[in-house]
């Protein structure tokens, strides 16, 4: 039996040799392969090897090397056929129908890709033509080279209705088949069909193996409807399941053991000749879940980067949802985010190599990215919201389809919430009494071996009283300013962590506060570090005391966002305490930020009660809403800051 190639093509694409392997030979990750004994000889040191991404396996001790269907046979003794027919059932594939309807269409597949070959080559003529001037101009204002245009094989489709078609006919190529290929307008009320690329620049769309199957066109003039233009579904090419740039990528893929996936053909190019030829992209499609797994065939944390604008983060969303149900050991992503008005192919342009490899090496694993989503939704003010934060990340979680991955990943959200809102229930001790918590989360509050006077017999052994904190609370503080929790943990930082505010100095100079009490409370400081630049943190509260600021310190401290927060001690680690100090600028400068642009929003609604102008206030609002609320921290702070669990 004749099998066809596009069919065995299709069964090796979803089969990785190491997971045929893997059911006859013990195998264990090796660098980038697989490695294991010999399934043909007797050995004690491993020589047999499998890399998913040449899809090949090689044994050493034998000599002998090949594809899936190759290791099957010579493992199982079967025949060509019969390892086709069980390979296709293991990878959930029908056998194709030998006919003479198959044969043709196998026929009409090989002669598609005859002239979508063609089609790339009169395109790559075209652009070096008079009539292609101004796409090679385009071309050269984005940087791309003669060099890189001839690489990539771009081109450029005249702004003709039958320059391509009667270039095809006079080749041989019927218009049925120019049709089905996707090269023509066609229908029952079109009478002749047209080229579908007019006025382009063209880039060709390749297979796994480098064959030309689509094309994808960027529009010269501004009046086009589609800016950009891609082909349709056809026998070739099925948009969700293709990689652009993929036959290029899968080899410098394996070399570095990672892969970047960016959104657009001119990012790709760019890409690649800033020094970063493993990069691929979609095709104007959000990520699907055949490109997920052609991008973990090639890499196991492949690095998704986005544009850092809203768009950017709504197709990072995305792909979080996308990619959830399919992840596994081994099987994850990470995120990197690109500064606010820049794509790739603006950073590999201005910034040049460095500046590309900066924004990957702070790229994000999925479990962060997803927990900023969620605990960034909206305020997290009420029980009420913090409750369907819980849900809402319950949800999520149950979407991993694998046990031990999904049990990980409730452990890590859990431990974001605790470290946000602290321990979700007092400790109990040995006889299972209730203690109360002062400390790290999960922990006991112990203080010098001893524990604290418990409960007897369901009563408080001292008098109950309203803590400082309470009393301190907007409800009870009638007549007194509320503070912000983020700008007293700023402050707060500072104080007990001196060289981080001479470090931050300019910073804290130049920081708007939302009252006069935190703003003389910062002016305070700023006049000791004037005085000294490497102050201790008593100088510091003295100077606080000087100045008569003492009591606000002192409210500030017993805030109930703020008294259970550890980085804040003069104990905790400076580490801890930087990272949770940058993370709370950067969230006060953006609320500042957006606090301006809401009150010139409302101006111009007011001015001009148009939807643009209502969108644009909602924007921000919704913004707004998922900063308010929100505190910096650091999981799991404290881990580093040398103190022992029982001295706590």
């Amino acid at each position: 039996m004749r099998f066809p190639p596009s069919f065995l093509d299709e069964i090796k694409a979803r089969l990785p040799v190491s997971e045929v392997v893997r059911q006859r030979v013990k195998i264990q990750k090796a660098g980038r392969e697989w490695k294991g004994l010999s399934p043909f000889s007797a050995e004690k040191t491993p020589s047999f090897f499998v890399n998913d991404q040449k899809q090949a396996w090689f044994d050493f001790s034998s000599g002998q090397n090949g594809n899936i269907f190759d290791f099957v046979m010579r493992t199982e003794g079967l025949s060509f056929p019969d390892a086709v027919e069980r390979l296709a059932h293991d990878a959930g594939l029908q056998l194709p129908t030998v006919s003479p309807e198959s044969a043709q269409r196998e026929k009409v597949r090989a002669s598609l890709q005859d002239i979508m070959e063609m089609a790339a080559k009169f395109f790559e003529d075209q652009l070096q033509t008079p009539g292609g001037a101004r796409a090679r101009g385009y071309l050269a204002d984005r940087g791309l080279s003669p060099q890189t245009q001839r690489q990539f094989r771009l081109g450029y489709s005249p702004n003709e209705r039958y320059a391509l078609r009667d270039y095809l006919a006079g080749k041989g190529a019927s218009a049925p088949d120019m049709a089905e290929a996707g090269l023509l307008i066609h229908g029952e009320d079109i009478a002749v069909p047209y080229d579908r690329f007019r006025g382009r620049v063209m880039f060709p769309i390749c297979d796994r193996s480098g064959k030309v199957i689509a094309f994808g066109g960027r529009a010269m003039d501004k009046d086009v409807a589609a800016k950009y233009l891609n082909s349709p579904e056809t026998p070739l090419f099925h948009k969700g399941a293709v990689l652009y740039n993929h036959h290029n990528a899968r080899k410098p893929a394996h070399d570095r053991a990672s892969v970047i996936a960016v959104e657009g053909y001119v990012d790709v190019i760019a890409m690649s000749t800033a020094g970063f030829p493993n990069v691929v992209a979609p095709l104007g499609t959000a990520l699907t879940r055949d490109q997920c797994e052609l991008l973990w065939r090639m890499a196991e944390e492949p690095t998704l980067c986005f544009d850092g604008d809203k768009a950017g983060r709504k197709a990072a969303d995305r792909a979080i949802d996308t990619a959830l149900p399919l992840l596994g050991p081994g099987r994850s992503l990470r995120f990197a985010f690109l500064p606010d008005g820049q794509d790739p192919d603006d950073l590999a342009r201005s910034g040049g190599q460095a500046a590309v490899e900066e924004v990957l090496a702070a790229s994000q694993p999925l479990v962060d990215v997803l927990w900023n989503r969620e605990a960034t939704a909206g305020p997290l003010d009420t029980p009420e919201r913090r409750a369907a934060l819980e849900r809402r990340l319950g949800e999520v979680v149950r979407e991993i389809a694998d046990e031990t991955l999904r049990r990980h990943y409730k452990q890590a959200l859990d431990q974001r919430m605790a470290a946000l809102f602290g321990p979700m229930a007092p400790a109990r001790g040995p006889a299972g009494q209730r203690r109360p918590f002062a400390g790290r989360p999960g922990q006991p509050w112990v203080r010098g071996g001893a524990r604290r006077d418990e409960t007897r017999s369901g009563f408080a052994s001292q008098p109950v009283s309203s803590s400082q904190s309470l009393m301190n609370s907007p409800l009870l503080a009638r007549g007194k300013v509320v503070f912000s929790p983020r700008e007293a943990l700023i402050v707060l930082l500072l104080i007990n962590h001196p060289r981080l505010a001479a470090a931050h100095v300019e910073e804290l100079a130049g920081l708007e506060f939302s009252s006069r009490e935190m703003t003389g409370l910062r002016e305070s400081l700023l006049a000791r570090l004037a005085e000294d630049p490497e102050p201790g943190s008593a100088d510091l509260r003295e100077a606080v005391g000087r100045a008569g600021h003492e009591h606000i310190r002192r409210r500030i401290e017993a805030m109930d966002d703020i008294a259970t927060q550890w980085c804040i001690r003069p104990d905790a680690a400076e580490s801890d305490a930087e990272e949770v100090l940058k993370q709370a600028l950067a969230l006060h400068h953006r609320a500042r930020a957006l606090h301006k642009d809401l009150k010139s929003a409302e101006i111009a609604l007011g001015q001009d009660a148009s939807e643009d102008n209502l969108a644009r206030l909602r924007d921000i609002q919704l913004e707004l809403a998922g900063i308010e609320g929100r505190e910096a921290v650091v999981a799991g702070f404290g881990a580093s800051s040398g103190l022992a669990s029982e001295d706590v």
